[in-house]
């Protein structure tokens, strides 16, 4: 029993030295003698590009269709059967042309009637007039007379104009869209006999929001490209005061010359409004981000080396660039590292090298 306690007392005596001088041949740390307990960090770098404000003119493009300037109903202003039909589908008119005739109904014979009593009132007038100017008759039976040619003559033009209603006639030049009326049909009063479009000019339409609303003004020029490839120049004319109870945008007519009527009606366009320039800054797509707060923007460093962040909106878009407002003249923004940054630390900016 003696012999194997002193066997495990010389054991445990053996790997405490062992382990004891592994320790002692570690050297110690040295320590810091310095202001410092730490090493310094060096600020990060980001590129830096001066921003540059110049004016710039704003396009948007927008899908719109064509629409006749003027598309109305020649209408039967009296009763009658249909006996001419001089138009269909196509045609073209000038304003004031015949499209139809309706049977007489008589109006022929009363336009001879009221005629025949004129002549006949226009003889008595001029034979009282005599008697008057001899002294055979009082001045006053005169203005009876003339009062009975007056009538006359106000019933020989009713007669007339009821005659010109049994005629329709084109209220506007362009092309015949529809004729509703049949020859041999029998009309009242306001029914449709031809539909006419106005073709020239033909005008192109789109819709607005109220957010651009401000940068159209009547009279600036306008694009219009064709789903065909075809492209015309044109003018905004109408701007509605408006907004429409289901989109909430605005109506634009923008109007083109269509002499020779090649532009249809209902053609699908793309339209390119011309805004009122802005004050804005060419900024690559990459050196946008967003704040803390969603807001879209530019990181930029101050005189401090600070980052800051400023807000901008879109003026035009291009396919690798964009035209923004809301920078100031030669404020550095951060156009590489901008993502790995934040406001209110101090980076090391370094110029971007000019391409």
């Amino acid at each position: 029993m003696l012999w194997s306690r002193l066997t495990a007392i010389a054991l445990v005596i053996i790997a405490v030295a062992w382990i004891a001088s592994g320790q002692m041949g570690k050297k110690a740390a040295p320590v810091a003698t310095g202001p410092f307990t730490q090493a310094e960090t060096k600020p990060f770098a980001v590129t830096v590009l001066p921003a540059t404000v110049e004016p710039r003119s704003r396009k948007l493009t927008l899908s719109g269709r064509t629409e006749a300037d003027v598309r109305t109903m020649a209408v039967s202003r009296t009763s009658g059967t249909v006996t001419v039909l001089k138009v269909r589908r196509g045609s073209i008119v000038q304003a004031g042309d015949i499209i139809a005739v309706l049977s007489d109904e008589a109006r022929e014979s009363n336009v001879a009637q009221a005629a025949a009593r004129l002549e006949q009132r226009q003889k008595e007038f001029e034979a009282k007039r005599l008697l008057v100017e001899s002294g055979n008759l009082a001045k006053l039976n005169l203005s009876q007379f003339e009062a009975d040619l007056k009538g006359a003559q106000a019933l020989l033009a009713q007669a007339e104009a009821e005659r010109e209603r049994g005629t329709v006639r084109a209220p506007v030049s362009g092309v015949i869209n529809e004729v509703p009326a049949n020859l041999g049909q029998s009309l009242q009063p306001g029914a449709p006999v031809a539909e006419v479009m106005s073709l020239d000019p033909m005008l192109a339409v789109v819709e607005i929001s109220e957010r651009r609303l401000s940068g159209v003004k009547v009279g600036d020029r306008a694009d219009v490209r064709f789903i065909g490839g075809e492209e015309i120049t044109g003018a905004v004319r109408f701007i509605s005061n408006r907004a429409s109870p289901q989109t909430r945008t605005y109506r634009i007519d923008v109007s083109l010359a269509n002499p020779k009527g090649n532009i249809a009606d209902g053609v699908t366009t793309e339209v390119t409004l011309y805004l009122a320039p802005v004050n804005a800054t060419k900024v690559a797509r990459s050196a946008l981000t967003f704040s803390a707060e969603g807001k879209l923007g530019v990181r930029v460093v101050g005189d401090d080396n600070k980052v800051g962040f400023v807000p901008v909106g879109l003026v035009e878009d291009q396919t690798d660039y964009l035209y923004v407002s809301g920078l100031t003249p030669g404020v550095k923004m951060i156009v590489q590292g901008q993502d790995f940054v934040k406001e209110g630390q101090v980076v090391e900016p370094v110029a971007a090298k000019s391409s």
